[in-house]
């Protein structure tokens, strides 16, 4: 099913997605990769204050190519989402919503979602090109340093996801195989 939501995301919307569900994001979400990841869990050990607040905002694991000119933004397409299991669960207690990603999550990172009525949503990997048309503006916030994985605020029109995991710990990558290993039946 289509679904059209705002981000950052409501509780109720979050809790409305299901596994399966083509969904179109426009707001703001941020993106973080493997660096920023790190830095982020090393400011939480530290005690410190994180440089964006999770509370209900959605994380897209992507480091852009250079922007063509006029354009924002360059090829935009997903990281895979394992790398950044470990930190995961941290930024889904402190109240991030979303992430968007490519590949599968570790149980620890499902557990979270589902006790934090979380989503993980896929963005079409090979697919950065037509993703970053979706993208208006793009600053980067935090971590200049690390480049392209840097955090950057990103607004983004209909941008095009598909549930993964839902807030119930509904599986699509475990589901869509056991539906297709009944077609071959």
């Amino acid at each position: 099913m289509d679904k059209y939501i705002n981000a950052p995301i409501s509780d109720e919307d979050a809790k409305s997605l299901r596994s399966g569900d083509y969904v179109y994001i426009t707001g703001t979400i941020y993106t973080a990769r493997d660096a920023a990841h790190k830095r982020m869990a090393e400011c939480l050990e530290a005690k410190k204050d994180l440089p964006i607040n999770l509370t209900n905002n959605i994380i897209y694991y992507m480091g852009p190519s250079p922007a063509r000119e006029g354009r924002p933004i360059g090829s935009a397409g997903p990281t895979t989402a394992s790398r950044m299991d470990k930190y995961a669960p941290d930024l889904l207690n402190l109240g991030l919503k979303g992430m968007i990603g490519k590949g599968k999550r570790s149980q620890a990172v499902i557990d979270a979602i589902v006790a934090n009525k979380a989503v993980y949503f896929a963005a079409v990997g090979g697919a950065g090109a037509i993703l970053s048309k979706c993208i208006k503006s793009s600053t980067v916030i935090a971590y200049d340093d690390l480049g392209t994985e840097a955090i950057r605020k990103l607004e983004v029109e209909n941008f095009p996801v598909i549930v993964v995991i839902d807030s119930e710990g509904n599986n699509l990558y475990e589901t869509a195989i056991k539906e297709y290993a009944n077609l071959e039946d």
